[in-house]
């Protein structure tokens, strides 16, 4: 997939966590987490952002998340629907 625009996904909810993502132009993934939780989950909140965007072939982007006590499920959804929105597509049938 090929990011054309910036997406989001998520609210600033509890329990949930909002996703920003956009095109970089510096080489990797570079994710800027906020989350009250980083200290004893921020690693493994990371470890789930970076995984979902390299299984969508997503590799030079920025990340902006602010975690309010997310599950791994919804991160892995956020970051998912910011992925489908940020490159034009509104079809979010999973293949």
């Amino acid at each position: 997939m090929n990011l054309i625009s910036k997406g989001f996904a998520g609210t600033l909810e509890s329990g949930d966590i909002f996703i920003e993502i956009e095109k970089s132009e510096q080489p990797g993934i570079h994710i800027d987490l906020q989350s009250k939780v980083k200290n004893q989950y921020g690693k493994q909140i990371f470890s789930v952002i970076t995984e979902t965007l390299k299984e969508n072939g997503i590799t030079n982007v920025n990340v902006k998340a602010v975690d309010q006590g997310s599950l791994d499920c919804t991160i892995r959804a956020r970051v998912t629907t910011a992925i489908y929105r940020g490159c034009g597509r509104t079809d979010y049938r999973w293949e």
